[in-house]
């Protein structure tokens, strides 16, 4: 994921979880570990397209759908891809199965909301390169396809601010869903942006 993407990750995890509308180019800097010059250019995408207004001091949060559009549509899901496989198990056993992995898309929205919008079956996880091996010790437990069939379980790889949410973001959930070609995932779109519409009304 583009360091540009950390900056639209937070503005958006502000926004939505956090309900500050009002953020500093500055401090959002020193939180993410990132020059001045990402930060600009990236709040300088989202003001072009009226996301965001800057101000002498600040910027505001004017219109969180378009950032989360905007990020879903140069987000490369498929290019942070680090391992892929086939699990002939019950996308059940294959969440229980985990280690500590941060779960993304379909796992994710059910964890975060106790809803599933649509049965689903692929899994995808965020993982780093110690995690990664944790994570192949234990699907080596269950049946792995030895055929070249369509994968249902994805390792995405974790990069080094996400650990810092404690749990993953609504919008990464969101962003992340978007990029799924699974036909479900549509509707997992839909029922999620409604929930952080709702949420956020003025």
């Amino acid at each position: 994921m583009k360091k540009t993407e950390w900056v639209f990750r937070e503005i958006l995890y502000r926004a939505i979880e956090k309900k500050e509308f009002a953020l500093t180019q500055s401090e959002l800097s020193k939180k993410l570990s990132l020059s001045l010059s990402i930060l600009n250019s990236a709040v300088k995408r989202l003001n072009s397209i009226g996301a965001v207004k800057i101000t002498q001091r600040n910027f505001k949060i004017i219109d969180i759908k378009k950032i989360l559009y905007f990020w879903a549509s140069v987000r490369n899901l498929e290019k942070d891809i680090i391992f892929k496989a086939r699990i002939e198990a019950p996308v059940k056993e294959i969440e229980k199965n985990m280690p500590n992995v941060i779960f993304t898309a379909y796992t994710a929205y059910k964890l975060r909301f106790n809803d599933v919008v649509s049965d689903y079956s692929e899994v995808y996880v965020y993982a780093d390169a110690e995690e990664l091996e944790s994570v192949k010790k234990r699907i080596a437990k269950l049946s792995l396809s030895q055929k070249n069939q369509t994968p249902n379980f994805f390792v995405i790889k974790k990069d080094a601010m996400l650990k810092n949410y404690g749990k993953i973001p609504i919008s990464q959930i969101f962003v992340d869903l978007w990029n799924l070609k699974e036909w479900y995932a549509k509707d997992f779109v839909i029922a999620l942006e409604k929930r952080i519409m709702e949420e956020n009304k003025a």
